[in-house]
């Protein structure tokens, strides 16, 4: 049977395992099944399915915290990580690997030697994190495609404080004109050596595709929840010696007048500047503005690529349905895509408000 024109044809999925230090390809696996899931601002998650008895599930070879995975569609690199988990099967013969992406191997850093960076822009404090952690026994992120932001942070911890290298960079994000982030594989030698870069957008977004339920998805629940409702917001930093901490307070005057009052505390430890701790607050409040509605969505086979959804950007959602109703811009928070043992692609999407996401950055 022809291929009806303008649909897709099913794509081919390989996975190599691949040196987590280097990124040199070990070996191609045999795969029986897959999903991933790219993540707003966090890891994002792998589970692949391989033969129990095959030659490649190699335990001197295929180790745990050792290993990379990265998943190839049609050739090319849609999802990388490190290997951290295993179950095997005896029973049904099957061995079911989990990785998370790479922002997985900076949960496991920290600022030992302390760090000390005053109004410095943000991207070339990120840049010096990177090649910091590159320098002494890392995974070789490369951060050649971050551009100034204008956007001047103040990072001052102690080596005593050990400050978490994830964390840093996920605060660092989570900033009135932050920024959304992500970590991209890439062939850096074709067929031989897969590279990884850090790549930063602004939380405002780009928008990418309009979805309409029942044309081209079906949304399959929403979720409305405004338990993050703010009128108030304090933000609490470092002790400042004499029992007394630094804060940072901010007000939603407009909300407060159509809701009783609802506070919410941050407590930010490490913070020893009260002007971060006013931006967190800021932050806080904006997040915090209107409720927030979760639509989830099951794309149409063949329509759409796993990576034309990149979580920052952002969808337009078109729903009628009773009580749901709604033409709106929602943010990709996530993008889940799975794969079944016959080659068939499902994915799947969770949004949320785009005013929710993006007002943390204000005109």
């Amino acid at each position: 049977m022809a291929e009806q024109v303008g649909v897709m044809a099913a794509p081919r999925y390989t996975v190599v395992q691949t040196n987590a230090k280097t990124g040199a390809v070990v070996t191609r696996l045999p795969v029986t099944a897959l999903s991933f899931t790219h993540i707003l601002n966090a890891a994002g998650s792998a589970t692949i399915g391989i033969p129990l008895f095959a030659p490649e599930a190699n335990p001197e070879t295929l180790s745990p915290g050792i290993s990379g995975l990265v998943i190839l569609r049609d050739t090319e690199p849609v999802w990388g990580g490190i290997y951290w988990t295993a179950t095997a099967d005896i029973a049904a013969g099957t061995l079911t690997l989990g990785a998370s992406g790479f922002h997985s191997h900076y949960k496991g850093r920290a600022f030992v030697s302390g760090w000390l960076s005053r109004g410095q822009e943000q991207t070339d404090i990120l840049k010096a994190w990177f090649a910091y952690f590159n320098a002494d026994n890392g995974i070789g992120t490369a951060t050649d495609t971050l551009a100034p932001t204008g956007a001047k942070r103040t990072a001052v911890w102690t080596r005593y404080e050990l400050k978490n290298a994830a964390e840093a960079i996920e605060q660092l994000a989570d900033n009135v004109n932050g920024f959304n982030f992500r970590y991209v594989p890439f062939w850096a030698t074709p067929n031989t050596r897969i590279g990884h870069r850090f790549v930063m957008s602004s939380r405002v977004g780009t928008a990418t595709r309009s979805l309409a339920h029942r044309a081209n998805c079906d949304v399959t629940t929403v979720s409305y929840d405004s338990t993050a409702l703010c009128t108030v917001a304090y933000a609490t930093g470092a002790d400042r010696g004499n029992g007394e901490k630094l804060v940072g307070i901010f007000e939603n005057r407009a909300l407060a007048a159509r809701m009783p009052e609802r506070v919410t505390i941050g407590t930010y430890p490490d913070v020893k500047e009260t002007l971060t701790l006013l931006s967190k607050a800021h932050a806080t409040v904006n997040a915090g503005a209107v409720p927030t509605v979760i639509p989830e969505l099951t794309l149409y086979p063949r329509e759409f690529t796993p990576l034309d959804f990149v979580p920052g950007d952002y969808v337009n959602v078109s729903v009628d349905a009773g009580y749901v109703g709604f033409l709106d811009d929602f943010v990709v928070t996530e993008c889940a895509t799975a794969v079944d043992a016959n080659g068939t692609e499902t994915i799947r999407l969770a949004v949320a408000s785009k005013e929710l996401w993006s007002n943390a950055n204000p005109s």
